[in-house]
């Protein structure tokens, strides 16, 4: 159980710095969501929470912090919609591949948004609503948050601002990195047509988009990527694949040459953060369909 004695001034996450100096801020943040970051005895969850001196900081095993939260009831699936995890502020759902997130200026009428209100007004009245707090590409799969209150709303994008969230995705890549692990940093830029291109880091609009990536698997011609965003630009990750030499398999527009599984093999696979109303940290997974 690695600890420390806090600092006047200081946040948590220095002095997790001190306690684990070779770990990057994303595996320092991953210990706080879930739950494994301990003041005085307590479970503290927000990286910029200032101590004081003498307080003692903790890491306690991943099991421990387990132990004390638990991880969320599942509920059952419904038409059309498949929930993962449902309650009075958050509706988690797997988004299918080829679904748009929201609708566009086009008003397209099914969307993973509108199925959400629809299964929130069935099962809670004509006025219940779900807002959205963010999105995927439609050609990407897996774990995706809704909102029930504009309260919760507010404060789930308040912890993807920040980077507080912990985002991990699975991809099949057409070839396999150079490097088995690394970091891709760009900086693109949108326009009006939702086009994405990468550019100079002074251009004006660009955005940063920070994504470490991790091989667990390849045979020569196709490889399994891990990959965890800092960042949530659209297509970041099939442009930092793309990158890299290896696109995204199915993904034609950065590159790739072959489709045999009839979609871009692109699937967000577990969400952490802090829940909205109780601050407890929870995680969410969904099964990877092209790998099952």
């Amino acid at each position: 159980m690695p600890g420390t004695e806090g600092k006047d001034g200081e946040t948590l996450m220095d002095a997790l710095r001190r306690i684990h100096p070779d770990s990057s801020t994303g595996t320092l943040r991953r210990m706080l969501t879930q739950g494994r970051v301990h003041v005085d005895g307590a479970s503290v969850h927000a990286a910029k929470t200032e101590l004081s001196a003498g307080q003692t900081v903790e890491v306690v095993a991943r099991t421990t912090a387990s132990e004390q939260h638990p991880a969320p009831l599942k509920r059952p699936k419904g038409p059309k919609l498949d929930v993962l995890f449902e309650d009075d502020a958050i509706l988690v759902v797997d988004k299918p591949a080829g679904l748009l997130s929201v609708a566009t200026n086009k008003l397209e009428d099914d969307t993973l948004h509108g199925r959400c209100v629809a299964h929130v007004r069935a099962h809670h009245g004509e006025r219940a609503w779900v807002h959205v707090v963010h999105r995927l590409d439609r050609e990407t799969s897996g774990v995706m948050v809704f909102a029930r209150h504009v309260r919760h709303k507010e404060e789930l994008q308040r912890q993807f601002a920040d980077r507080d969230v912990h985002r991990i995705y699975r991809a099949l890549t057409e070839g396999c990195p150079e490097d088995p692990h690394g970091t891709v940093v760009a900086h693109l830029v949108e326009d009006s047509h939702l086009n994405v291109r990468e550019v100079k880091s002074g251009f004006r609009g660009a955005r940063e988009a920070i994504t470490h990536y991790r091989v667990l698997d390849e045979d020569g011609l196709v490889a399994d990527v891990e990959l965890l965003i800092e960042t949530g630009r659209r297509h970041q990750i099939r442009m930092a694949m793309r990158k890299l030499g290896c696109p995204i398999v199915g993904d034609a527009l950065h590159g790739a040459t072959a489709d045999p599984l009839g979609r871009v093999a692109l699937h967000a696979f577990a969400l952490e953060f802090l829940h909205p109303e109780s601050e407890e940290p929870v995680r969410f997974e969904a099964p990877v369909p092209f790998l099952t």
